[in-house]
């Protein structure tokens, strides 16, 4: 029914989800966390709030990454029914 290459176009598509959906949250989760140890040292009697914000603000990217292995997974693994 479907093209001898389909599984291999979904294995494709499964993995540049997964690479592209990972590789931009982990350099804003390096940025972020370069940010905050400078402003750290900055002033460190700010450390406390600081470092509240920056451990919200990797939750929210890493969610991101999150998201990306949920599509990956639905590309790999959730069957397509062809119309008609």
């Amino acid at each position: 029914m479907w093209p001898e290459g389909y599984e291999a176009v979904t294995q494709v598509a499964s993995a540049l989800t997964i690479a592209l959906g990972v590789i931009f949250p982990a350099l804003s989760i390096g940025l972020i966390g370069k940010q905050a140890m400078e402003s750290i040292g900055r002033n460190p009697e700010a450390a406390g709030n600081i470092l509240t914000n920056m451990i919200l603000v990797v939750a929210f990217a890493e969610a991101i990454a999150i998201y990306a292995l949920v599509v990956a997974l639905a590309i790999k693994f959730v069957p397509v029914t062809p119309i008609g």
